[in-house]
């Protein structure tokens, strides 16, 4: 066989990744080749001497010179420069002076010949009009390539996805995910078929296809996913759902294609498809009009992909959302993604193990609580533990310590939950007076009213956006429902602030505005939404549908006019007669809020226990049932079961 050049691959390379160069040389040898096929139309240019290839370039002035000295035996005159021929057959060339107009008759008084002619030619006429056409198709020749380049391929790029998909195969083990636990089982399975596939094949066990991970965000589901894969040691192909998505329709489909065909190459492997609404979303929703036909034909295909694998086919198809309410109804049906795993957010043992993975990297002095940490963060996220705990660390490394203390870990959780301090915010002292008793009437009301929150700390230093101040509450415990009564005790310790402001300043101001908008949210909810009211009795008067990101639920009206009068009457009602309560129980404990004021007049931060403490020494000396106490007594216990739960690993 004969040897094929090596290098001719290389040329072929060169001149394909740049057009632009290439269109320039072609461009060049083209006019340079008929340049030299087509030549001029001078006479002189036909001549066949010897000396007509002698030609000189001379001024004017010595052009005239020449003419005058007789020798010059013929000219020929051009649009913008002249010719002329002496005797002995040279050649001499300038440029017209177009303000001299006796050349013609200096011409015929020395009796030399003179005639006219073209500079131009049909070629050089053609290439003036072909030129903006060429300059144009060179321009997107140009930007073309760049494309083709930067989109991985095919024309314009299109089609190929190589550039768009991470291929790895993860060091990352289920011991490096925590708080998942049930979901690490769920997806266990799929490690082993990955592993072992010939035990389900030989057995006629089907392997579920597509695994959906649905959970809010920052809860571990890209995490979980690379854990799957590398507990499995199988490639691993991360793509996002918006890559598929361009503006050429047949793209995304195309590109669908590419993953799938790269998948099966290395099978046993994943794909993992994150933020799968991206291309999942329902194709009832909006007719699927316009711009969308892309997304339809990206998502029809990402169903035939799916419909392709056998049941021996080792690839797992991987793919998280927090907006599983959108996703069309064929791609969550059996075959497809026909199991659905839940990411939650961790319980408290969840939110421990998260804390302890984090703070492998970091240095913790021996004074830290974990537990505590963990019972402050409820209904936190594994991506914002993580934070958390770097926050610490930057704090600690601000101060110049070795270590992360205990004191870190708890700035670092109230700037999470409360924004950064403005220490630079400097309030006035009448402001500082009502921020204070209003933060105080909060924290007396969350101790002394059964089923509330219980306080961790009191601030009345300004932080994040807009709040002057800010009362910390913590849960006793996981709390995934929450009964009637302690419904109306959130209420009422939302309404302590703007009561403590009427009672002891005697007047009101504009802090407790979102205070009594979440009041009024949660009234609305007992009606509308739990039948926890006589105005509607169990009929739900509004239907919700629950979202992970983080807005609640998205609710539809289903009410009559009468019923919503009916039911703002209730919710106004029951705010005044709360309010009317929460006022009376701060007078009885006038003296309880005035020593929280003081003190945080003096420290600006107090915590849970020291109002406590306030509270207790205040019922003591007037004699009351404490309401306290038995709070207390709670807690402790709590801690214990806590401690047990623990000490179990």
């Amino acid at each position: 066989m004969p040897k094929q050049d090596p290098n001719k691959d290389k040329n072929n390379n060169f001149f394909n990744n740049n057009p632009l160069i290439t269109f320039a040389i072609f461009s060049v040898v083209i006019i340079l080749l008929f340049k030299g096929l087509v030549g001029d139309t001078s006479s002189f240019s036909s001549d066949n001497g010897a000396n007509s290839r002698k030609t000189k370039h001379v001024s004017y002035s010595e052009f005239k010179g020449l003419v005058e000295s007789k020798n010059i035996a013929k000219v020929e005159i051009g649009q913008t420069y002249i010719k002329a021929k002496s005797a002995d057959g040279i050649i001499y060339t300038t440029r017209i002076v177009p303000s001299d107009p006796n050349l013609v008759t200096l011409l015929d008084s020395k009796g030399i010949e003179y005639s006219g002619f073209s500079e131009t030619n049909w070629f050089t006429d053609m290439f003036g009009w072909l030129f903006p056409f060429l300059l144009i198709i060179g321009i997107w020749m140009f930007f073309a390539g760049r494309m083709q380049k930067s989109m991985g391929g095919g024309i314009l790029g299109m089609g190929n996805s190589k550039k768009m998909i991470n291929s790895e195969k993860p060091d990352t083990k289920f011991d490096d995910v925590a708080g998942v636990e049930e979901a690490k089982e769920e997806v266990q399975e799929i490690v082993d078929f990955l592993k072992y596939p010939a035990r389900y094949v030989e057995i006629g066990a089907k392997i579920p296809k597509g695994v959906l991970l649905v959970g809010s965000p920052g809860t571990g589901k890209t995490l979980l996913a690379k854990a799957v894969a590398g507990e499995a040691d199988v490639p691993f192909f991360s793509v996002n759902g918006s890559s598929f998505i361009e503006m050429f329709v047949g793209v995304g489909a195309a590109r669908v294609r590419d993953l799938f065909e790269q998948a099966k190459k290395d099978a046993p492997s994943i794909i993992f498809i994150d933020e799968i609404d991206a291309i999942g979303k329902s194709r009832a929703a909006g007719g699927m009009m316009g711009g969308n036909d892309e997304r339809e034909q990206t998502l029809n295909q990402l169903l035939a992909e799916m419909d392709g694998f056998g049941t021996d086919t080792p690839v797992i198809i991987l793919a998280a959302t927090n907006r599983p309410e959108v996703l069309d109804a064929a791609l969550l049906r059996p075959g497809r993604f026909d199991r659905q795993v839940l990411v939650d957010k961790p319980d408290f043992e969840g939110r421990v193990k998260i804390l302890k993975v984090h703070m492998k990297s970091v240095k913790i002095d021996n004074d830290v609580e974990i537990e505590e940490i963990a019972r402050l963060t409820a209904g936190l996220a594994g991506a914002d533990l993580a934070n958390i705990i770097n926050e610490a660390a930057l704090l600690a490394g601000r101060k110049s310590q070795k270590t992360v203390t205990q004191v870190d870990l708890f700035e670092s959780v109230e700037r999470a939950i409360a924004g950064l301090a403005k220490k630079s915010r400097r309030i006035n002292q009448k402001e500082k007076k009502i921020v204070a008793y209003h933060e105080s009437g909060h924290a007396l009301l969350a101790e002394t009213t059964e089923g509330a929150k219980k306080v961790s700390k009191v601030s009345i230093v300004p932080r994040g956006l807009a709040a002057l101040g800010y009362t910390l509450n913590k849960p006793e415990e996981d709390r995934f429902m929450m009964q009637r009564y302690e419904m109306w005790a959130e209420v009422d310790v939302l309404l302590g602030g703007r009561a403590a402001e009427e009672v002891f300043i005697e007047e009101i101001s504009t802090g407790a505005g979102n205070d009594l908008e979440r009041a009024t949210d949660i009234i609305k909810s007992m009606v509308q939404t739990y039948g926890m009211s006589d105005v509607s009795g169990l009929m739900v008067l509004e239907k919700g549908r629950q979202s992970f990101l983080g807005g609640g639920q998205q609710q539809s009206r289903e009410y009559s006019e009468k019923m919503a009068e009916k039911m703002d009457d209730f919710i106004k009602v029951s705010l005044s007669e709360h309010y009317d309560s929460v006022i009376a129980r701060l007078q009885e404990y006038k003296g309880a809020i005035e020593g929280m004021v003081e003190l945080l007049y003096k420290k600006e931060n107090i915590t849970g226990d020291e109002v406590r403490e306030i509270i207790i020494n205040f019922e003591k000396e007037n004699n009351f049932k404490s309401k306290v106490v038995e709070s207390v007594d709670e807690i402790k216990e709590e801690l214990k079961e806590d401690a047990k739960i623990l000490n179990k690993d």
